[in-house]
């Protein structure tokens, strides 16, 4: 599961490789962003190279009746992307790196739950492997993504028995390949066991979307 993420330094790491602006247009820092927010991403459509694009976090198939749909599309799971068709069309041709330098996942049950920060330990930016689609009734389309999740790695399973798909470095070309097909991009849905992946507790301050700021992503050691 993932369902808040973090981009508050301009992921020029990762732009740098398609060679796409240095900085984001309009870009502000982003400590808590939750569904049906806007994520900064790279996308394909179609034959057409990677682009930046800003998309809703909730994926809208295009084929979809209603666009509420999008509220139960936060995450796809790896394992069925080619059988549920919400995803399958997107998964060929409408990949798209979700970027981010942060992800928030809860530990435990109930009113209780802990919340903990994932991050590189080198603070670098990182790709969410994701799947876009556009829903269009009447003038204006509604451009909508969802994160896709794997299995935990071992640090990720002593919070939740699922991850993102972290696309590090090498990893964001190849899902962004489009003359691959799915069935060779299989090798990336691994979980992420890189020991520069790490996880501390942060303040349940994280647990309201509204609240946006650095203290999201403080360590709970430093605010006792």
């Amino acid at each position: 599961m993932c369902g808040r993420s973090s981009l508050h330094d301009h992921p020029t790491n990762i732009l740098d490789r398609f060679s796409l602006p240095p900085a984001l247009p309009d870009f502000s820092p982003r400590y808590n962003i939750a569904p049906s927010q806007l994520q900064w991403t790279i996308a394909l459509d179609g034959d057409n190279p990677p682009a930046v694009r800003q998309l809703k976090w909730g994926l809208v198939p295009s084929f979809a009746d209603d666009p509420a749909i999008g509220n139960r599309l936060i995450n796809a799971r790896a394992e069925s992307l080619l059988e549920r068709p919400a995803f399958r069309d997107s998964f060929r041709s409408r990949r798209c790196a979700i970027l981010a330098d942060g992800y928030y996942e809860w530990a435990g049950k109930g009113k209780n739950r802990t919340p903990m920060y994932f991050r590189l330990s080198d603070g670098r930016a990182f790709g969410l492997a994701g799947l876009w689609d556009r829903w269009q009734r009447g003038d204006s389309p509604l451009e909508t993504c969802t994160v896709v999740t794997t299995e935990a790695s071992p640090l990720a399973a002593q919070v939740h028995n699922r991850m993102p798909v972290l696309l590090v470095d090498d990893a964001i070309e190849r899902w962004l390949d489009g003359s691959l097909r799915p069935s060779e991009l299989s090798s990336l849905f691994a979980p992420y066991r890189g020991d520069d992946l790490e996880t501390y507790e942060v303040s349940r301050f994280v647990n309201t979307p509204a609240n946006d700021t650095e203290e999201c992503i403080r360590p709970m050691a430093l605010l006792l």
